[in-house]
């Protein structure tokens, strides 16, 4: 049952995740055999029973405020491993920690879409969190400091996301976090490099960083910079960044473990066709094993680079990127594709109609009807129905002129050739077919 579905006897009552724990759990709307067990409830308790609760706790949009009575929160929470408190009114961090320091083993907390703006934790409380792995704090408008003072407070921090918070810098800390490993900062304001540089001072064991929907304009390091400040970066996504040059692609391959890259949504590649945007990506990065969520084949990866080759070939050599020349000592220089037409190709026939004789080109995959009906507008034929007979020019001698009867049947089904004739009768006027028209 949602919070939101919860009636309470008095609307002006504080929301807390006591309260809200007993209304949810209680045994009338969370009904026994799915992870609750009903105990006593300690005395002077103003929930009714004592509940023991599921290990993943979701309490999202529920309007809490205040924690509650910590006694009660340690007696229902003591095996909790997941909290979910998204959508609520929590923005008063004395709160948070009374409800965290009453969950010994808390890995995982997202308190996204609570009002976290200007307000700061205290250093003196925030080592409650210590055991948090998991850290989601999408759109609470939460400041560096705060964050920086749970870094710090958070050991074994392994996962920080912090989407939608309006970030158009970052600021540094004394303190880093080496436990870091995922760091999503999708949808904030980032444009220049020199701010996600930071990232890799503060979180130096940083294996997947999403970046999507910022507006990172470059990627503005050295090979020797990526390679001291990202080590371990594994997993870059740029969806929706402002990249715009070859040279940010090329320079994404001086991280040295780099070989996840998402890069969909990006200035640079608006005016290439969908086959051109991967093989082209794919070429200049020689070590991304996966590209844009699809996995590379060997197989893929050199069509891309021979691709690449031949996109490249008749530019001016000051035009040529790096990746073209060791591509071509790999490959060597390579001849032009034959272009293909696959286009249909019309097949010439003669066209008898008494004595009148019309050459007709004709597409081979439409019907004997279709041809009817352009035979009667291109010959000005009779409205009555008319019969059309496919005379071989190399085997009529011997098989004589075959009907064309079926109207839906296509044309290339009587191998009809070039120089072949088409004769057109007029049908007797007492004669239906299912052919007429």
């Amino acid at each position: 049952m949602s919070c939101a579905a919860m009636d309470s006897s008095d609307e002006e009552e504080e929301r807390t995740f006591v309260r809200v724990l007993s209304e949810k759990y209680n045994p009338e709307n969370f009904p026994y055999g799915q992870g609750v067990v009903v105990l006593p409830s300690p005395p002077g308790s103003p929930v009714k029973d004592r509940l023991f609760l599921p290990s993943v706790l979701v309490l999202n949009d529920c309007g809490i405020s205040k924690a509650g009575d910590r006694s009660d929160i340690e007696a229902f929470c003591a095996h909790v491993l997941e909290l979910d408190l998204a959508y609520n009114q929590l923005k008063d961090w004395e709160e948070i920690s009374t409800i965290v320091s009453s969950i010994p083993h808390l890995d995982f907390l997202n308190l996204s879409m609570n009002p976290l703006s200007g307000v700061q934790l205290q250093p003196s409380v925030a080592d409650v969190f210590s055991r948090v792995r998991r850290l989601v704090l999408i759109n609470t408008q939460v400041s560096w400091d705060t964050v920086h003072t749970l870094t710090q407070h958070t050991p074994e921090l392994k996962e920080l996301f912090l989407c939608l918070n309006g970030y158009d810098s970052v600021s540094e800390s004394q303190a880093s976090c080496p436990s870091l490993s995922l760091l999503q900062i999708t949808g904030n304001q980032l444009q220049d490099w020199a701010e996600v540089r930071k990232f890799g001072r503060l979180y130096p064991s940083l294996s997947t960083l999403v970046l999507a929907n910022n507006s990172v304009s470059s990627v503005g390091d050295t090979k020797e910079t990526l390679e001291g400040l990202f080590p371990n970066l594994r997993s870059i996504n740029l969806n929706n960044s402002g990249l715009s040059q070859w040279q940010d692609i090329e320079r994404l391959n001086f991280f040295p473990k780099l070989e996840d890259v998402k890069a969909q949504g990006i200035p640079l590649l608006q005016s290439y066709s969908t086959q051109e945007r991967r093989s082209l990506l794919l070429a200049q990065l020689p070590s991304v094993m996966v590209l844009n969520g699809s996995a590379i084949s060997d197989g893929e990866r050199e069509d891309a680079e021979r691709y690449f080759i031949r996109y490249y070939q008749d530019c001016p050599e000051r035009e040529l990127p790096q990746r073209y020349h060791a591509l071509v000592s790999k490959y060597g220089h390579l001849a032009p594709l034959a272009e293909v037409d696959l286009s249909p190709r019309g097949t010439v026939v003669e066209v008898r109609w008494g004595d009148r004789v019309e050459p007709v080109t004709l597409r081979l995959e439409q019907t004997v009807g279709d041809l009817k009906k352009q035979l009667k507008a291109l010959l000005q034929l009779p409205s009555n129905g008319i019969r059309l007979f496919h005379i071989d020019k190399e085997m009529s001698s011997v098989f004589g002129p075959e009907e064309l009867k079926c109207g839906f049947r296509a044309l290339h089904s009587y191998s009809i050739q070039d120089g072949d004739e088409i004769l057109v009768v007029l049908k007797e006027k007492n004669r239906c077919s299912s052919s007429d028209f």
